[in-house]
């Protein structure tokens, strides 16, 4: 039986939800819209046209969305050469791969931001594949992203754990019956990510890292 390691990739493999937050901000900005950071900052990791519906309203101009998605892009592509790694997430993949499991990544980001962010954390040959939302009907919270990433390693639900950053993270893997594990590296408090399903929390990659033998990783088989 396939084991699955299935991981969210910005602010949990990488640094890089304030700079998301920052590059929204400003595109938002732009096209006339005054949206707070810290709302920003609650939506990373919604694809695209569910943060804007989450920070415009559902009802807002869905004309503009290209736009404003576009302007993100532009703006997140300035940093593409020198987005950071958090510390030990290499090594938290590689760790699991030598263990046996099928290491998948699970991301909102588009296809040039999800190869920005793989030369960033420099771990493909511990990677097996990557599922996105545009692989999906649905993206992050719904269960469709990790249903596919399960899909991918050839693994079943109970043989896998999903680690993330997000509220959405938590529940996309709990409402896909995937034990989830959350990190406090992206900004989100740690009784958010309990309330939305996470089974164990812990600092960052390298924190899961030195623990590994005691996480939900080895409630699995690992």
């Amino acid at each position: 039986m396939n084991r699955a390691a299935l991981f969210d990739v910005d602010g949990t493999l990488t640094d890089t939800n304030h700079l998301h937050v920052t590059c929204w901000w400003e595109a938002l900005r732009q096209a006339g819209h005054a949206v707070a950071m810290h709302d920003i900052h609650r939506a990373i990791g919604l694809p695209g046209e569910d943060l804007l519906a989450r920070l415009l309203g559902a009802d807002h101009d869905t004309d503009e969305d290209d736009a404003l998605t576009a302007a993100h892009g532009t703006l997140y592509g300035t940093y593409f050469d020198r987005l950071p790694p958090l510390d030990s997430a290499a090594e938290l993949l590689r760790a699991l791969d030598r263990r046996g499991w099928r290491v998948v990544l699970v991301t909102s980001a588009t296809s040039s931001e999800l190869d920005a962010l793989r030369r960033a954390v420099d771990a493909d040959d511990a990677v097996t594949a990557t599922a996105s939302s545009d692989d999906v009907g649905q993206g992050k919270p719904a269960p469709d992203p990790v249903q596919h990433a399960l899909d991918l390693a050839d693994a079943p639900a109970h043989a896998a754990v999903f680690v993330g950053d997000t509220v959405w993270d938590m529940q996309a893997a709990t409402r896909a019956d995937v034990a989830c594990v959350g990190l406090l590296c992206g900004g989100i408090p740690r009784a958010d990510l309990e309330e939305a399903g996470a089974r164990a929390v812990y600092r960052d990659p390298a924190d899961l890292l030195a623990r590994l033998d005691d996480s939900p990783f080895a409630d699995a088989g690992g």
